[in-house]
This record gives structure tokens, C-alpha cells and sequence, in this order.
């Protein structure tokens, strides 16, 4: 099987507090975009877990979440087999759009089918929590609101075709430094939720735009992240919002002729500059 594993931006994201064991609390506003990796995947007789990448900067062993997917699903079904692994890499990597864990999930929901588990999309998103906070989103897709530690998924109205812009300079952010951060915040102006589902649920475009945020811009400083919102906004975005924990930063703009002509003009300023759309389903399956 072979099939696009797409990445995430965050409309919105807010930590709201931390969990008893030490995790932090979200709310955030996820939303699938057409920026994707392609995962090949493969299931014969034998034992182990065989993964390689076209990019020598992403580890092939039990750093990676589709290696570790692998291993998980084998446990949890019980079934011996040899897996064959191979990632096509698109998604910018140390970008909050989620490449890894999108392509974990990829794999939960591969092997489900070429060995005709039959296990349901709920029961793999309960095993992708084991995985990371975010992999359960990418069995999801769409736009969803998550909370808790990014596992409670509410489904929303989908924003399909939404153009925007994608851009990332070479430096990238450490997660848990970004968090460490945010414990730092004192008095922190919390994005506005509310008002960001209430923008998403009457698909009322200048309320997004006014209502997307990120709670890490706020802790983090990242020269990158302040040069491409700046460059987004002289080139026409009606927003420009750092994704995740960063350092990737995405503009929304009014029509995909608009965005295109921005991402062209600034592909040479930046190590990824890409114009794309807001996707609903996950996992398209390549002939």
C-alpha cells in the first residue's frame, strides 16, 4: 500500500493547564492541510521492523513514530509478521505540523487494512495515544477541536479549500523548551476559542483570520518565525500564525492565485515556502 500521509497546522492553540502526571493541557483547532508525506508500506512472512527514509536526517529506528507504530500494532494484534517501511519525505521536519506522528498514524491505519484487522477508527485512535498527544488526530483528519492533551477530538464543520501559505526558515524549535516557556508566561493573553469556533462553525472568514493564535509566540523567540509572519503579511496574507510549537508559520489568503504568487516569490528566502489548501480526508491511498 502506498498512501499520502497529510500534516496539520493549528488555527488556534492555548494551554489551558497541566494534567496531575505533568502534561500540559490544550485547546487547540486542528486542521488538515495538502502538505503530505508519502508512506509506502508493505507485510510479508517473518519478524521485524525494516524503515527507510529519503531524508538521512530523519532516524529509521525506535526514534521514529512509524517505526514505533509498527511495533505497537503487531503487539496489540498479536500477529507476527516482517513490515516494510519506506517514508517519501514532504513535511517540513521541527515544523508543529505534525510529519511524524502523521505518518505513525498512517501506518496504524495501513496495517489495519492490509491485514484486515478490522479494528475501528476509534480503536486505532485509542492506540495512537501511546504514540504521541497529536497521532490520533491524523486517524481523525479535517478540523477538530482537541483538548485535554490533545486526545479529546471534537469533529467540526469542515473548512475545505481555505487557501494558504506554508513557510519555514533552517532554524527550528525544541518542544519541550517551547513548553518550558510557556510555564515561564506570566499573565499570558489567551487566544480567543470561543470565538475561533464560533468563526469555524458560520464559516465566517475575517473571524478566523482574527481569531487565529498561538499561545507559544508569546514564549518562544525565534527570529524565523518573526521574519516569515512579517514576509506572509507584506505578500498579502490576512493572518500570519506560527503552527504548533513551531517554528513553521502559515497565512491565510483570499484566493489560491493570490497564495501562489506569494509562495513563488518567497521559495528562494526560505527552506520551505509552499502554497496549499485545507484538506478533510486523511490517507489517500496512490495507485
Amino acid at each position: 500500500m502506498k498512501i499520502k500521509c497529510y500534516a496539520k497546522i493549528n488555527l488556534s492553540l492555548d494551554v489551558t493547564g497541566i494534567t496531575e502526571n505533568g502534561y500540559h493541557k490544550l485547546d487547540s483547532i486542528f486542521q488538515l492541510v495538502s502538505v503530505y508525506d508519502i508512506l509506502s508500506l508493505s507485510v510479508t512472512e517473518g519478524d521485524g521492523i525494516y524503515l527507510t527514509c529519503d531524508n538521512p536526517e530523519i532516524p529509521c529506528d525506535e526514534k521514529n513514530i512509524a517505526y514505533k507504530a509498527g511495533k505497537l500494532f503487531l503487539e496489540y494484534s498479536g500477529i507476527k509478521a516482517k513490515i516494510i517501511m519506506h517514508i517519501e519525505k514532504h513535511i517540513p521536519s521541527g515544523a508543529g505540523m505534525g510529519g511524524g506522528s502523521a505518518d505513525g498514524a498512517g501506518v496504524l491505519y495501513g496495517l489495519n487494512k492490509i491485514l484486515n484487522s478490522g479494528y475501528s477508527n476509534q480503536e486505532l485512535r485509542n492506540l495512537a495515544v501511546k504514540l504521541g498527544a497529536d497521532v490520533p488526530y491524523f486517524l481523525l483528519g479535517g478540523t477538530a477541536f482537541a483538548q485535554g492533551i490533545g486526545e479529546i477530538l471534537t469533529v467540526l464543520k469542515p473548512w475545505n479549500q481555505l487557501p494558504l501559505v506554508i513557510l519555514k526558515g533552517k532554524e527550528s524549535i525544541s518542544t519541550p523548551e517551547a513548553y518550558r516557556a510557556i510555564d515561564k508566561l506570566e499573565n499570558p493573553v489567551h487566544p480567543d476559542t470561543k470565538a475561533m469556533l464560533q468563526a469555524i462553525a458560520t464559516q465566517d472568514k475575517d473571524l478566523l483570520c482574527r481569531s487565529c493564535a498561538n499561545l507559544f509566540e508569546l514564549a518562544i523567540t525565534c527570529q524565523d518565525v518573526t521574519r516569515a509572519k512579517k514576509a506572509l503579511l507584506e505578500h498579502g496574507a490576512k493572518c500570519a500564525v506560527m503552527t504548533g510549537s513551531g517554528s513553521a508559520v502559515f497565512g491565510i489568503f483570499e484566493n489560491s492565485k493570490s497564495a501562489k504568487i506569494c509562495a513563488e516569490k518567497l521559495k528562494q528566502d526560505f527552506a520551505f515556502a509552499y502554497a496549499c489548501l485545507t484538506e478533510e480526508k486523511n490517507f489517500i491511498e496512490i495507485d
